[in-house]
């Protein structure tokens, strides 16, 4: 058997993968090739010519668009291996003594963190897409737009991220929690069974109703 030739058909395979995915992902995301490029700093014309396989990756492309959806090099060069359910944990050290830790190991419209904050000075911006934070462990500051909410364990906000926002630990302490990030429209759903007991839940058109902390 030719290894030699079975290894490059293999990185042939793989390479061919990157441009489809690409193009999942930024359509999963609601991006427009016009809104990457913003973002990426690479043409338009070169994502395009990516994304169609006119034109193969380099690191210095893929590091960007890796950073872009919010996943990782492995996920956008090759699909996690099939047959093993198990998502392996790998924890990122950010800045700051922050702790990021990804829980879906494939490239979809929500992605999921669990992330330790360390207190760091509030900065707001903006993106595409929605996110949901639950509070595991500490307090967590929301901060929307001109309002500012204070989260403790069990409490959970969500928002839509074209917003100026910024969330971070509400004291010195860092604060644990779960993250969800989608696209924009994509909504966290919760259901604990049926209920006729329980009143209707607050309407959503108001952007502080979707945030199920207390005033700070």
């Amino acid at each position: 058997m030719n290894s030699t030739g079975s290894g490059g058909a293999r990185l042939e395979q793989i390479l061919d993968g990157i441009g489809p995915r690409l193009r999942g992902l930024r359509r999963d995301r609601g991006l427009t090739l016009e809104a990457l490029a913003a973002t990426t700093g690479i043409s338009v014309s070169t994502l395009s010519r990516v994304e169609s396989g006119r034109r193969r990756p380099t690191l210095d492309l893929l590091i960007p668009l890796a950073q872009a959806h919010r996943v990782s090099l492995d996920q956008l060069v090759a699909a996690p291996a099939s047959g093993d359910p198990r998502v392996h944990l790998r924890p990122v050290r950010k800045g700051r003594g922050s702790v990021l830790v990804p829980l879906t190991q494939y490239p979809g419209r929500v992605q999921v963190f669990k992330q330790v904050l360390a207190p760091r000075p509030p900065e707001l911006v903006t993106h595409e897409g929605y996110e949901w934070l639950y509070v595991l462990a500490g307090r967590l500051q929301v901060v929307l737009g001109e309002r500012d909410f204070t989260l403790r364990p069990g409490e959970v906000a969500e928002f839509d991220t074209t917003e100026p926002h910024w969330f971070g630990p509400a004291d010195s302490h860092p604060v644990e929690i779960l993250h969800l990030f989608g696209p924009r429209g994509d909504q966290a759903v919760v259901r604990t069974g049926p209920s006729t007991t329980d009143p209707a839940p607050p309407s959503t058109s108001d952007p502080a109703a979707l945030v199920a902390g207390r005033p700070a």
